[in-house]
């Protein structure tokens, strides 16, 4: 494992309200080796050079403990947003479980981004969390399908072991649910696959599922991504596709997006699904005191 150094490792984010709530970001970890095809942060604005290889920063529980130190207020901490905390590394390492510790000890709430299952060896932490303080679990799902899935996530948990982790979180009183982004263009927007996260959801206690029905593409994330369709799915003309359909633009949206929201929300209704974040975020906080004072200690 290679370290790099780190002054600050806990900050503030610039709107809570506005994503699942959390009140500072937390990165253990640098770049990721789950291989997904999609990912957002290999793009060339967040300047992670060699993204597949996974580093740690130096002298990470010590920063940690001593921003968690200074803060004058407590709140939620979000980790998973630019590399996956539960890493491979993170079996041996532990970086993420002890921050989580960190966490618990100086009263602050967490909120937590994966794909891995390795997530469960830390249920005990995190109920210890939330006797104090909401705690939010976000597992990625995308494809119901585990042979789809070891396509474009070829280094992490299948679907199918996903959703036995959120039906193991979920028993144990967990607040968690699915983040359904990215929904991939002319791979996985269809009726079929969408219903079937919902089904599989509702079956495995999830509390909420929040979708985004397309997905991003900028400098250097645009380039992979092609390659890799064209590797992956030969002569089915994909990326094609996808440059007469967006040509150079950031966001790109489903065509069938307004059709899959409507029948989303639909089967989500009828199963009693939260997927509107003020709700999610209302949820999960509800028994809490959000605005709660700290002193320095």
């Amino acid at each position: 494992m290679e370290y790099i150094p780190a002054k600050t490792i806990v900050t503030k984010t610039k709107a809570p309200a506005k994503w699942f709530g959390i009140d500072y970001n937390m990165n253990i970890y640098k770049g990721c080796c789950h291989g997904c095809i999609y990912c957002d942060s290999r793009s060339d604005c967040y300047g992670v050079e060699h993204f597949d290889q996974v580093r740690a920063k130096e002298k990470a529980l010590e920063i940690i403990r001593d921003d968690l130190r200074r803060k004058t207020r407590s709140g939620v901490v979000g980790t998973g947003a630019m590399s996956d905390p539960y890493n491979p590394f993170e079996r041996e390492l532990e970086l993420s479980r002890h921050a989580l510790e960190l966490c618990d000890a100086f009263g602050f709430g967490a909120a937590i981004a994966t794909k891995s299952t390795l997530l469960t060896r830390d249920i005990d932490v995190l109920q210890s969390i939330a006797e104090h303080s909401p705690v939010l679990i976000k597992v990625t799902i995308t494809t119901a399908e585990d042979e789809l899935a070891a396509k474009i996530e070829p280094n992490v948990s299948r679907p199918t072991e996903r959703f036995k982790m959120i039906e193991k979180l979920s028993e144990a009183g967990l607040y968690t649910g699915i983040l359904l982004m990215p929904v991939l263009p002319f791979i996985e927007d269809n009726r079929e696959n969408i219903g079937q996260i919902v089904r599989r959801a509702q079956m495995s206690g999830a509390k909420f599922i929040y979708p985004a029905f397309g997905m991003t593409l900028r400098g250097n994330q645009r380039e992979w991504y092609y390659r890799k369709l064209n590797e992956l799915f030969p002569g089915e003309g994909l990326a094609e596709a996808y440059q007469k359909k967006y040509g150079g633009a950031y966001e790109c949206v489903s065509p069938r997006a307004r059709k899959l929201w409507e029948y989303f929300t639909g089967e989500c209704k009828e199963r009693q699904i939260a997927y509107r974040m003020e709700d999610i975020i209302s949820q999960y906080k509800r028994a809490y005191q959000v605005t709660q004072m700290r002193l320095p200690l």
